[in-house]
């Protein structure tokens, strides 16, 4: 999706991304590009001109659920507008005029990113295995892992190996959207229907009929819903929020939660049945402290990525920016070192990442040897709570280059809430570098 004009310079990137076999649209602004992405026209990126409000936009897509990366682009843009832009949600920036090879870099990142699964490891490359065989299949899977550790690029990566590669791919987080507005998400609602309801709505299991749906933090849904999609898994019929109509799709559901789904069974938090209906196949990915030489494997895939996308001739970590990524134990897992990774190459000026381009990781490694609950001498529970929660914020924040909406996204929570948190905290939220 191509949003602006750049005196013709992005309409020109648009037609080298048209050479290069990519499908594009063109929207005059983001208001226009959501109205687009709202009635189902979907888009892998987004390349939209600087002087776009990049922030906003970001923060509607947030909003409407729309996953879709933004890149930011311009002509004569100095480094600060370009950092801010990165900062506001833009997942890189591009200079203009287009360079073919910089476009064709963009779209191969996002093939590569939403589609690549990297593994040295036995245990990852055993589950990679499994994926190739399954996939062809029509078979429901169902993905656990702790947060971070892929589990979306894995399943948009059997999507890619099935037989409905050539359809939609579809994600929704469950645990991002209120329940009262889930059901209407997924299954979509009738004018009316609810106030504020002041037209149709297509549901997602309609946009991704013919190809996949993923359900991530499924066990973050409510047992009402869960009720409904146990039978939408058995028939394929649904009727939208407020109307009568039975409608059907043909979708493959894959599913993921970080949670222990056995133990909320037990709680009573999650049906079993529906359990059994997803679990056909189950992968399990695990943590990347578990994955030995994987973080190098990593390391070289995101660098070779922004390498390229972000235009920076940086060559590799020096050995002591190595042995501090070896070090951390990534509690955020693959997601994490992806962010450390870009923000490295934002800041590296030289041929090699220094360790001053790294984020300090000592906060995590405080947390981990302290513990969450550990009290300083004479601290009261309010104070160490406070102070825990702006270590979290802070860590969230360096790992994320200081972009708030990224933070925010990371913590689960709204870029208002993060902002709210951060003013009763005393922590800058209007300085340049957390903006």
């Amino acid at each position: 999706m191509i949003v602006g004009h750049l005196d013709g310079f992005i309409s020109a990137a648009g037609k080298i991304a048209l050479q290069r076999g990519a499908k594009v649209i063109h929207c005059e602004d983001t208001e226009q590009a959501l109205g687009a992405l709202r009635n189902g026209k979907g888009a892998d990126v987004a390349m939209v001109d600087i002087k776009q409000k990049i922030a906003a936009f970001v923060e509607a897509l947030a909003a409407e659920r729309i996953h879709i990366p933004v890149i930011a682009c311009g002509v004569n843009v100095d480094a600060r507008a370009a950092v801010k832009a990165i900062q506001d949600g833009a997942k890189e920036y591009v200079p203009l005029p287009p360079d073919a090879d910089l476009i064709a870099a963009i779209l191969q990142a996002v093939t590569e990113e939403n589609n690549t699964m990297i593994a040295g490891d036995p245990a990852m490359q055993a589950v990679i295995k499994t994926a190739d065989k399954v996939a062809p299949s029509e078979a429901t899977i169902l993905i656990t892992g702790e947060s971070g550790t892929g589990k979306e690029v894995m399943s948009s990566y059997i999507h890619q190996k099935s037989k409905r590669r050539g359809a939609a791919f579809i994600a929704v987080n469950c645990a991002a959207i209120p329940e009262n507005l889930l059901e209407s998400e997924l299954f979509g609602h009738e004018k009316g229907a609810f106030t504020g309801a002041l037209k149709q709505k297509l549901g997602r299991v309609e946009e991704a009929d013919g190809g996949t749906i993923f359900l991530d933090e499924i066990a973050d849904m409510g047992k009402p819903l869960q009720a409904k999609l146990l039978r939408f898994l058995e028939d394929g019929t649904f009727t939208r929020v407020g109307g009568t109509q039975e409608l059907r799709v043909n979708v493959r559901l894959v599913a993921a939660t970080n949670r222990d789904i056995v133990e909320a069974i037990a709680a009573g938090e999650f049906r079993e049945d529906l359990f059994h209906r997803l679990n056909v196949v189950q992968f399990h990915l695990p943590p990347l402290r578990e994955r030995g030489d994987d973080v190098r494997l990593l390391v070289e895939h995101f660098l070779k990525i922004f390498r390229a996308v972000l235009k920076k001739n940086v060559t590799g970590f020096t050995p002591a920016a190595q042995q501090k990524l070896l070090a951390h134990r990534w509690p955020g897992n693959v997601r994490e070192l992806r962010n450390v990774v870009e923000r490295a190459l934002i800041l590296e000026t030289g041929r090699e990442v220094s360790p001053a381009s790294l984020p300090d990781f000592a906060v995590e490694a405080r947390l981990q040897k302290t513990g969450p609950a550990a009290l300083a001498p004479d601290e009261s529970l309010e104070a160490a709570l406070e102070r825990i929660e702006r270590e979290l914020i802070h860590g969230a924040l360096e790992q994320n280059s200081f972009s708030l909406t990224r933070a925010a996204a990371q913590l689960k929570l709204t870029r208002h809430s993060l902002r709210y948190r951060m003013q009763r905290l005393n922590m800058k939220t209007d300085a340049g570098d957390t903006d």
